[in-house]
């Protein structure tokens, strides 16, 4: 799982390259969730998929707070993936 830091204040892009983990799939569906769910917390605006590639746009959190961001993607032959990173708030 990866760690990025984000400030509170900032809205920031966030993509998953999936190609190598398809095996000649393609993604059908993509939902993106966060933990903790809280009040102020880390949000997603959008969110988007291509065949190969997620992305997510977030914004918010609270600063000191530590956030999983994760993308559950279901593939063309019904497998279905999760990958999570980490988002750190912080004053920037």
């Amino acid at each position: 799982m990866s760690l990025y830091l984000k400030d509170a204040d900032s809205s920031i892009d966030h993509g998953i390259d999936w190609s190598a983990h398809l095996a000649g799939q393609t993604i059908l569906a993509s939902a993106w969730s966060v933990e903790p769910v809280e009040a102020g917390g880390l949000t997603i605006e959008t969110s988007g998929f291509e065949a190969a590639r997620t992305s997510v746009r977030v914004s918010g959190g609270v600063v000191g707070r530590v956030y999983r961001l994760t993308n559950r993607v279901t593939l063309s032959d019904g497998q279905v993936e999760d990958r999570s990173v980490t988002f750190r708030v912080e004053e920037r």
